[in-house]
């Protein structure tokens, strides 16, 4: 089954989310690499040697207990060092670097999917920082898929979009990630009369685009902060203060984690419990951690100053450019740590008067990446155009007008309308004939918001070669005067590039069925 694959990597989990035709969006779940709650797969990777050509991937890891082992086989937080500057991040260390990390999981998660799904379309995100360099990794990720198409869109406009926020929204993006956080105020593209914003094209019907120097179009950043503290630091702190007296590591880590989700997947429910087996011994010990607790853990922990800091730099950079807070039409949680119902209380309590909109914290990206590219569509180009032959009254003899020109793209956007009027009294039908312009003029191929386009130089009035006949001859009933406005008619080419008529008749009121008048070329 033929459809689009939306792939959002981040740096603790990676989503994929598949459409096909008109059926509604979905998470991908690919078991074994994949937790079923959230559906993701953790963005990890355990290689036994250099080389592996079977390695651990995403939940494979984490079941193996090899998460905190550590070592040159262990690679975990390499998104964030893809496309970054010399010198801009740490080094990933071990045996790959941070983007044959990201090709590995990207090209094992592509060989799991089920063989019932045949992607025809890859969208792909990517952080706004680091877009170009980012950008330039992911084509040639994308080189080595088979994929006829492939799509990219940044990672707020995705999100604002999987969310349901206008082109032309101020968003405050908040992602909480396994080890990052980030507050990303942008500006979204569109809105106010200007396009919405759609994926960027980086490759169609296997033609790479990527010499038609497409434009970077990005959501605008306003202001930015971010810290390298995630999820996984607050499991630190949980594991430690259940049992101070072990090592946060391995089995325990993972329970303080699996508690951590718990409060914030079951909002109802304000304790939660886990069996753990003793290192020491094997004996069971229970692990219990209620809302209250874990709310005061993290704010002795300084995790709410922490995030007033962030916050107040992203306000400052605002106002630098002449906004409040106050302005921003919605606030947008993003990352499994944005579930934690202290960090949306937080929020509601410093942005009053902002929406908060919670409803898809991890799988915004993913949806909004596949909304985003239904409008990714390379667009085909007339090579001659189409005429109509009119009456003109004041010369007395007929002429050609043009309703669609060599170089404009198809299908119609919107159709054209045009008005006829009768040439006599008494006139019982209006005869359609059309023409095609014969070819009088040099072309050039030229991109348009990324998308290639055939442009015509014109060099002078074409000579029109009529379709031959018989033409179309609409019925007038009653008859019509001269001069009379009689028939509007509207002119679109449907998806097979065929020219198509509908309208209405002026005098009567009775409508033109839609018919198709022909190809074009």
């Amino acid at each position: 089954m033929g459809g689009t694959l939306a792939l959002d990597l981040g740096s603790s989990t990676t989503v994929l989310a598949w459409q096909a035709g008109g059926e509604p969006a979905r998470l991908l779940s690919l078991p074994p690499f994949s937790s079923d709650s959230p559906c993701v797969v953790p963005s990890l990777l355990w290689l036994r040697q250099p080389g592996d050509p079977r390695p651990l991937i995403g939940r494979q890891v984490i079941d193996a207990g090899l998460v905190e082992a550590g070592g040159p086989g262990l690679c975990r937080d390499f998104k964030a060092r893809i496309g970054a500057p010399a010198g801009a991040a740490a080094p990933l260390g071990g045996w790959l670097s941070p983007e044959q990390a990201g090709t590995l999981l990207v090209q094992r998660l592509w060989q799991a999917l089920p063989e019932a799904l045949t992607p025809s379309r890859l969208v792909l995100t990517a952080p706004i920082e680091t877009y170009r360099g980012y950008r330039a990794w992911l084509r040639q990720l994308s080189q080595e898929l088979p994929v006829e198409e492939v799509a990219l869109v940044d990672e707020p406009t995705a999100a604002a979009i999987g969310a349901g926020l206008a082109p032309g929204s101020k968003v405050l993006v908040v992602d909480l990630g396994g080890g990052t956080i980030d507050l990303s105020l942008v500006a979204l593209e569109g809105g106010q009369g200007r396009a919405a914003p759609i994926a960027q094209l980086l490759r169609f019907a296997g033609r790479d685009l990527e010499a038609g120097r497409q434009a970077l179009r990005t959501a605008r950043v306003i202001g930015k902060a971010g810290l390298a503290f995630g999820g996984r630091d607050m499991d630190h702190w949980i594991a430690r203060a259940l049992v101070p007296d072990q090592p946060a590591q391995g089995a325990l880590l993972q329970a303080a984690e699996r508690l951590k989700c718990r409060l914030s997947d079951l909002p109802r429910e304000d304790e939660a419990i886990l069996e753990l087996a003793s290192d020491a011994d094997g004996r069971l010990q229970e692990l219990r951690l209620d809302r209250r607790g874990l709310d005061a853990l993290l704010e002795a922990q300084g995790l709410m100053r922490l995030l007033d800091g962030l916050l107040d730099e992203v306000a400052a950079a605002a106002r630098r450019r002449g906004m409040e807070l106050e302005d921003i039409d919605a606030v947008l949680p993003v990352g499994g740590s944005s579930r934690m119902p202290c960090i949306q209380r937080w929020l509601r309590q410093r942005l009053p008067a902002v929406p908060l909109r919670v409803e898809r914290p991890v799988e915004a990206v993913a949806l909004g990446a596949l909304a985003l590219t239904p409008g990714v569509a390379l667009r085909d180009v007339l090579a001659r155009g189409v005429s109509l032959r009119c009456w003109d009254r004041r010369s007395g003899c007929h002429h050609w007008h043009p309703l669609f020109l060599a170089g404009q793209t198809w299908p119609s956007e919107r159709p054209l309308e045009l008005v006829l009027s009768c040439r006599q009294d008494a006139q019982e039908d209006l005869e359609i004939v059309l023409g095609e312009p014969l070819p009088d003029c040099r072309g050039e191929v030229i991109v348009v918001g990324g998308i290639p386009v055939l442009r015509q130089r014109p060099a002078g009035v074409a000579a029109v070669e009529a379709w031959p006949p018989p033409a179309l001859r609409l019925a007038l009933e009653p008859p019509g005067q001269a001069g009379e406005d009689r028939l509007r008619l509207r002119f679109s080419i449907d998806g097979e590039g065929q020219l198509v008529l509908a309208g209405e008749d002026l005098a009567s009121g009775q409508p033109i069925a839609p018919r198709r008048l022909g190809p074009l070329r």
